[in-house]
């Protein structure tokens, strides 16, 4: 399936290119989120038309994500969860909790901007994880676990 990007998607393409895709990916996730139109004749045509509106969101976009990088440079998050003696978790610290945890501090973060590679956190301990606002910005955030005292 062929597909033009209406914005620049990471790891497949930039605005304008015409991409070949899965069919399940083009249409359960590209289309229906905006990020691409398929590529007949009549579509490349209203591309043509509304590229430099696309061009100009597309750099507000990037605007608005470097100025959010900016606020998660000294960024460090602490969050006490239940551990056993040998400092393993009762339960796990995933997406949603980092996120909350952020967004408490002040700074607006979405659990789908957190790359968490390894998965979820088990252990106690710091750990460092990447956040990537937009297809070209990307920022790390420190998170430390401690053990949560009972009282």
């Amino acid at each position: 399936m062929e597909v033009i990007l209406l914005e620049k998607v990471y790891n497949l393409g930039e605005l304008g290119d015409k991409v070949k895709v899965k069919p399940g990916y083009g249409r359960n996730f590209l289309i229906p989120s905006g990020k691409a139109v398929s590529a007949t004749k009549e579509k490349v045509a209203m591309f043509e038309e509304r590229r430099a509106e696309l061009e100009k969101q597309q750099q507000e976009a990037l605007s608005i994500a470097t100025s959010r990088a900016e606020k998660f440079k000294e960024v460090t998050v602490t969050i006490a969860k239940k551990a056993g003696s040998e400092g393993k978790l009762f339960g796990s610290i995933g997406t949603i909790d980092i996120a909350e945890s952020v967004s408490a501090l002040g700074t607006e973060l979405e659990k789908q901007e957190i790359r968490m590679p390894e998965g979820p956190i088990r252990a106690i301990g710091e750990y460092e994880f990447d956040i990537q606002l937009h297809a070209d910005v990307s920022a790390s955030i420190k998170v430390v676990v401690v053990a949560e005292e009972d009282v």
